[in-house]
């Protein structure tokens, strides 16, 4: 076993001191109101309802504000006037926007030609959703990011912890051990910096969700996996009389999916199921499209398709992104995670 050059008495430095003043320009902290004449009570009613920083409070309407209990209108108004002069939300220049993209930190997803087709990595701030069928690789890469994820920014890692919320109960803990072994890093480690959350309805999904801003405001976290994204929705929601529902509940997580990601400087790794495509044609040998119809297809920011290759090969192919390429990589599964396909 390599012995990781980061690794401090068992335990993983996920944060150089040189970096802290760069994790805390990410988002303004929610306690920050109080100096602007907010009342300390009020801002603790923020903070019971998920919203622990100001960035997070100005992506909320003002109605879902005054829905919160203790909060009037004009109270709500004082606040959102109060967090618009700590946060700006307005326009800013194409200059300004590329320098804070160099805040983006791109983990690396084991496998160097799964890196390149992604454009460098899984991205933070944005959301990217792998789908395909089963034993395609989804769940695999999931396990592979939850180590990757930890490694330093040098080694193209995130520097920083991981949330997995799992919906289908395909987490695997003691798979975590040759992946972090392969990586040269302590396994007890890593496990202790990954938290985890096994949900069982969509209500409790997106009440996870809620409570995860608790947990990125005070510790550094980059990754948030959901395993599958869609899995509960198509339980919990049957036929097309309760479609429109779905959809619409489906939206209102992603919203919240999105926010957090932008919100907190984490990347979002979801899997998604296929279904059969009945429009797919007589061309089309194997018709299947991603689950979640147009509402999920415009919430990811980078969608892409995997599917089985040779023996443990699988094949990703970019479907839709903002600045990649349609393009194909090959890549395989080994007991060290995801890595480099072998001819």
């Amino acid at each position: 076993m390599v012995t990781s050059k980061f690794e401090d008495q068992g335990q993983l430095q996920l944060v150089d001191p040189d970096d802290m003043e760069e994790e805390e320009d990410c988002f303004e902290s929610i306690d920050k109101l109080i100096s602007q004449g907010i009342n300390a009570g009020d801002v603790k009613k923020l903070q019971d309802a998920g919203i622990y920083t100001c960035n997070g409070l100005m992506m909320h309407t003002k109605k879902s504000l005054t829905g919160i209990k203790g909060l009037s209108e004009a109270k709500v108004d004082k606040i959102c006037e109060a967090a618009d002069k700590i946060v700006s939300m307005g326009y800013v220049t194409g200059s300004d926007l590329l320098q804070k993209r160099k805040q983006i930190v791109k983990i690396t997803t084991g496998s160097q030609a799964l890196d390149e087709l992604l454009g460098g990595g899984i991205e933070t701030a944005a959301l990217t959703e792998a789908f395909g069928e089963f034993r395609s690789g989804k769940t695999q890469l999931a396990h592979t990011l939850c180590v990757s994820t930890q490694l330093p920014i040098s080694m193209h890692g995130g520097n920083g912890k991981v949330a997995y919320i799992d919906t289908e109960g395909t987490f695997r803990p003691d798979r975590i051990v040759p992946i972090a072994e392969r990586f040269g890093m302590d396994a007890g480690a890593v496990l202790d910096n990954i938290i985890y959350a096994r949900a069982y309805t969509y209500e409790h999904q997106y009440n996870l969700l809620l409570g995860l801003a608790a947990k990125m405001a005070e510790e550094p976290f980059r990754l948030l996996i959901l395993d599958s994204v869609i899995a509960l929705f198509r339980v919990d929601f049957t036929g097309r009389g309760e479609l429109a529902e779905r959809q619409q509940k489906l939206a209102q997580m992603l919203s919240r999916i999105t926010k957090i990601a932008e919100e907190f400087n984490v990347a979002v790794y979801m899997t998604n199921q296929v279904i059969a495509d009945p429009g797919g044609g007589v061309f089309i040998t194997d018709p299947k499209k991603p689950a979640g119809g147009h509402v999920l297809a415009h919430a990811s920011t980078v969608r892409m398709m995997l599917r089985k290759g040779k023996g443990e090969q699988r094949v990703a192919k970019i479907i839709d992104a903002p600045n990649l390429a349609e393009a194909e990589a090959v890549f395989q599964i080994t007991p060290g995670g995801v890595t480099d396909a072998k001819d």
